[in-house]
């Protein structure tokens, strides 16, 4: 069972990664550094820290359904195991999320995270902006449709990572079995 949940933590930290591979080998280039004292301006305007500290907490809170969906759809999509195999899977799995849970929500409420990603995203929008483009985006951010945005943006954020935990998570599923299916 440790390893269905460990699998699962495993799956969605590497997925992380992976996303941001890209992104980081990006970073070997050098920005403006007009530009990078624009984007800390940008990230000040839109109080760019408190939207990454709700984003934080959005996944944190998320966590234990997103890990229990997968552990689940792993453990029920399982030809191998018997109705009562299953059952005491779901058991020893429900005893164990809790601590795997509690550390992936302890990675992502340390205060430093927050700092280390503002550190590494400046480079990016640098890269990806001029210094005027950045002021004229700070400019936006300090209307009042801006502000608005930047309120509603972990609400937004929140809720469009639950639509898409629910839509992979119906898709988990009939994906395990068909694997399962292949592997016979």
């Amino acid at each position: 069972m440790k390893k269905i949940v460990a699998s699962v933590v495993t799956a969605l930290v590497t997925s992380l990664a992976l996303s941001a591979a890209p992104a980081f080998a990006q970073q070997q280039q050098a920005a403006d550094p007009a530009a990078s004292a624009a984007a800390k301006e940008l990230f000040d305007s839109m109080n760019y820290r408190s939207v990454l500290q709700g984003m934080m907490q959005q996944m944190s809170q998320g966590m234990a359904a997103s890990m229990r969906a997968g552990a689940e759809a792993s453990i029920n999509n399982n030809p191998k195991f018997s109705a009562d195999d299953k059952q005491k899977a779901l058991a020893k799995m429900e005893a164990e999320l809790p601590k795997a849970v509690s550390a992936m929500q302890s990675v992502l409420s340390d205060p430093t995270i927050v700092d280390d990603i503002l550190n590494e995203t400046v480079p990016i929008y640098a890269r990806n902006f001029s210094a005027d483009e950045l002021k004229q985006i700070t400019a936006f951010y300090r209307t009042p449709v801006g502000a608005k945005m930047l309120t509603k943006m972990p609400q937004l954020m929140g809720e469009g990572m639950q639509v898409g935990q629910q839509i992979v998570a119906r898709r988990v599923g009939p994906m395990m079995q068909k694997l399962q299916q292949e592997q016979k």
